[in-house]
């Protein structure tokens, strides 16, 4: 892979030819993406996950050298974005730029690092990647140089910039991944192991609604209503009508009423003596959506709105609708039911 083309600007130049071959496309092997987080299946009561904690400061910003820069560099990139500054004590603007560069990469709480080198005392890596002038920063993604400027440039433009190569948002990787997993486990029946993960995304960030929509719905799943409010309960103000959030609300509000309703045998006889008893076939589907029979009770809604769309203030519809957002937008019974409402409504 060829250096990135940097434009200088405000830079101080040192004078040195230094060549632009780059040796880091193919030195290093292949990349590959480390995650930060593990989850532990099985081996104890409960299974054990943990996210990792926000590096210290200290842990963010490390000086290097020409032998460590594989590892402090190239390795560390591929768990993470890692900067490099290229600076030397004769150069004014580097004594600018970096302090502004740790104060934003301490700010970014871990989404990227920074690694700095003294090209008095190093030259050979800057020489390599084509560097003519100082400060340089490059940026390094899955052991590759991907971005990077040259110059002091505003504070504002250097926050810019992290956002950029690191991604916006406090560990959001981390997260996304431990989402994923919780999803993966919910998907293999591993109940425990999920609701493990979501806890511990909602220990680092609080606010993240998918874990929260997760957590609650492992709950109410489990029988614990009041557990899954609870957990409804902890949705920022401004965050509290999130469609995951609306959803399992809908969910639970459908469930309610459903319980209300008693068991199925009395409208299944009800029907069978009359088809047209609408109210039986609207309060059967609800109970068949209570007991996991989804096609079922969108079909007999389905059915209502084909015999007389305008009954109940086209209640059907309207229950139908709820079901959907109850379900999901991409749930199965979703699509087959919005695809058999579509020919109903528009033949």
């Amino acid at each position: 892979m060829a250096s990135r083309a940097l434009h200088p600007g405000g830079a101080a130049d040192k004078g040195d030819t230094m060549s632009d071959n780059n040796p880091f496309s193919s030195s290093f092997g292949n990349a590959s993406g480390q995650y930060t987080q593990s989850v532990q299946y099985g081996g104890g009561d409960r299974a054990k996950v943990a996210l990792a904690e926000a590096p210290a400061a200290a842990d963010l910003i490390k000086d290097t050298t020409t032998a460590a820069f594989a590892a402090d560099v190239i390795q560390e990139s591929r768990r993470q974005p890692v900067l490099v500054d290229f600076w030397a004590p004769w150069c004014g603007p580097c004594k600018q730029l970096t302090p502004q560069l740790e104060k934003a990469v301490k700010a970014a709480g871990g989404k990227v690092k920074l690694v700095k080198m003294n090209i008095d005392d190093h030259p050979s890596i800057a020489g390599q990647l084509g560097i003519q002038s100082i400060p340089a920063v490059i940026a390094f993604k899955d052991g590759q140089p991907v971005d990077g400027f040259m110059g002091a440039i505003p504070e504002s433009q250097i926050t810019q910039f992290l956002d950029k190569v690191g991604g916006k948002g406090n560990g959001a990787p981390q997260i996304a991944d431990a989402l994923a997993a919780a999803a993966e486990a919910r998907t293999a029946g591993d109940i425990q192991t999920a609701a493990d993960i979501y806890d511990a995304v909602l220990e680092q960030a609080p606010e993240t609604i998918e874990a929260i929509a997760g957590l609650g719905e492992i709950l109410f799943e489990a029988g614990d209503a009041e557990g899954a409010k609870a957990a409804l309960a902890r949705a920022p103000e401004d965050k509290k009508d999130a469609p995951a959030l609306a959803a399992l609300r809908t969910k639970m509000t459908l469930a309610a009423e459903a319980a209300a309703l008693g068991s199925p045998a009395e409208f299944e006889r009800r029907l069978a003596a009359n088809p047209t008893d609408h109210q039986a076939r609207f309060d059967l589907a609800m109970i068949q959506n209570a007991q996991g029979l989804r096609h079922e009770a969108a079909d007999n809604l389905l059915a209502i709105i084909k015999a007389d769309r305008a009954w109940n203030e086209d209640g059907a519809r309207a229950q139908l609708l709820k079901l959907f957002e109850a379900w999901g937008m991409t749930d199965e019974a979703t699509l087959a039911a919005r695809r058999k409402l579509s020919s109903l409504l528009f033949s």
